[in-house]
């Protein structure tokens, strides 16, 4: 089991993600969730070179939550992959080493036969696509440069970084975020943390809405600093607080978005409490967690 962080809300994928011969031979048995095209230009430049190029990426679902994207094996550039074992008899899939002149990865699986047949998924953290000031691995998208990491490294602002992401934007999902004067109150273990009219609410498919606050609205004797930092392709990296009250302390339960993407930009400033962890009053009615 593999846990993956959406910025407070924990969400466990029944593929062990960490073992890729499991996740090749599931993938062939199953199928993935979803597979569709990509009209996206997406390039990997990897050791200060383009490793592939292309309009025809996948996007596939390899559990229900969230795309990852899969590049035709014709793609990638020459001479770069080589296949190693396969991961069942039939020979259906491969995994794959990636090697340049001064790196190499073997985090990578060749797909032979089934729906992902003529398909390369590659790890992008592996690539050390997660270094964002790293110019020799980074993932494109459209000419933005992306990242393919959600660990512990801290957004720059840097100008030439659009985004930062654990995954691939998915197409049937969206965000709305809208200003709101309703008086919002986070309470921890009775204490009031926060409270706001100036607020604003975040709607985000699939998921209960988050009501953001500005940080001028928070008790600050009660919050310190966490070291988590997780990311997301809609709204940027995350940075959260921990609730210290009545001598106990909780873990992240606040995050905030020093600097949230382009679409995200009213949340600049503004924090949000973790709904199903916190007692969250909406003009005085308590909020069901």
């Amino acid at each position: 089991m593999s846990t993956n962080y959406f910025e407070g809300q924990k969400q466990v994928v029944a593929i062990n993600m960490a073992n890729l011969t499991e996740l090749a031979q599931t993938l062939l048995t199953n199928g993935p969730h979803k597979l569709e095209k990509t009209s996206r230009r997406v390039r990997a430049l990897y050791d200060r070179i383009y490793i592939f190029d292309t309009t025809e990426a996948r996007h596939v679902w390899e559990h229900p939550f969230f795309p990852q994207f899969y590049v035709p094996s014709t793609a990638v550039k020459k001479g770069l992959l080589t296949k190693n074992e396969s991961v069942d008899k039939e020979e259906s899939a491969f995994l794959a080493t990636l090697k340049s002149e001064r790196k190499s990865t073997d985090r990578v699986i060749s797909f032979e036969k089934g729906p992902l047949g003529g398909l390369v998924r590659f790890e992008f953290a592996a690539l050390g696509m997660m270094r964002k000031l790293n110019l020799e691995g980074s993932l494109h998208i459209d000419d933005y440069k992306t990242l393919g990491s959600r660990k512990i490294y801290q957004y720059t602002g840097n100008a030439d970084l659009e985004i930062s992401i654990s995954h691939p934007k998915d197409p049937y999902k969206r965000i709305e975020i809208l200003p709101s004067s309703r008086t919002i109150t986070a309470k921890v273990d009775g204490v009031t943390i926060a409270e706001s009219t100036n607020n604003q609410f975040l709607f985000e498919t699939m998921l209960r809405t988050r009501h953001y606050m500005p940080k001028t609205a928070a008790r600050w004797e009660f919050l310190a600093e966490s070291e988590t930092i997780s990311t997301c392709p809609y709204k940027g990296v995350a940075n959260y607080y921990n609730v210290v009250v009545n001598g106990k302390e909780y873990k992240d339960l606040v995050w905030w978005y020093k600097y949230p993407t382009t679409e995200s930009t009213p949340i600049a400033g503004h924090m949000c409490f973790y709904n199903e962890k916190v007692d969250i009053y909406i003009d005085g009615v308590k909020e069901e967690k």
